[in-house]
């Protein structure tokens, strides 16, 4: 029993050191480092009266067809309630749930063919507070903004493109637009 017990010990103690102590600094100096100390960034836009939108990291609901669409949301944008749906793609409501958005996106996006919508504008993201979008979700609505804004379809590509967000050292990660400043620099664009 004395062979069992110590080594027991032991290695509570190494993951109480480790977990309290090591991995929590790590952590800690890493969001530290970031922009405003892991606090996020505050987006906010206008010269005199500057309007606060809220947090860079947490999605928001955009479905006016003058914006450029977000990844739906399985929490409805609540940061308190960070959550997926938790339901599989074998249940019968999440696939009602899909179909309906797939359903809404083609009424809005006349012309677009079912087998082109990217999944990201369909389905909920794990945390379900996603603010980015694949660039391929922003480039199949450029259309739809283009028209109802008036404005020519390449110069809201090129404001896309300069949105998009390459990956991290050009490895870690997909390439991303973050939905919110594109949305803000669209509305500035008009003005």
């Amino acid at each position: 029993m004395k062979n069992h017990i110590l080594p027991a010990i032991i290695l509570t103690l190494c993951c109480i050191v480790f977990f309290c102590g090591v991995y929590t600094t790590v952590v800690w100096s890493v969001a530290y480092f970031s922009p405003n100390e892991g606090k996020g960034e505050v987006i906010s836009y206008g010269i005199d009266n500057p309007t606060k939108y809220g947090f860079s990291n947490v999605g928001q609901s955009f479905t006016a067809d003058k914006y450029f669409w977000s990844r739906p949301s399985a929490v409805n944008y609540n940061a308190a309630g960070s959550a997926g749906s938790n339901k599989g793609p074998s249940n019968p409501e999440y696939l009602a749930q899909v179909q309906a958005r797939i359903d809404t996106f083609l009424l809005h996006n006349p012309g677009i063919e079912k087998t082109r919508i990217p999944g990201d504008l369909v389905t909920a993201s794990g945390s379900g507070l996603d603010p980015h979008i694949s660039p391929q979700a922003a480039l199949i609505q450029i259309p739809r903004i283009a028209k109802i804004r008036g404005l020519a379809e390449e110069r809201v590509r090129a404001l896309v493109n300069n949105f998009t967000e390459q990956p991290l050292i050009g490895l870690l990660g997909p390439a991303r637009v973050h939905v919110l400043k594109l949305n803000i620099a669209l509305d500035s664009t008009i003005k």
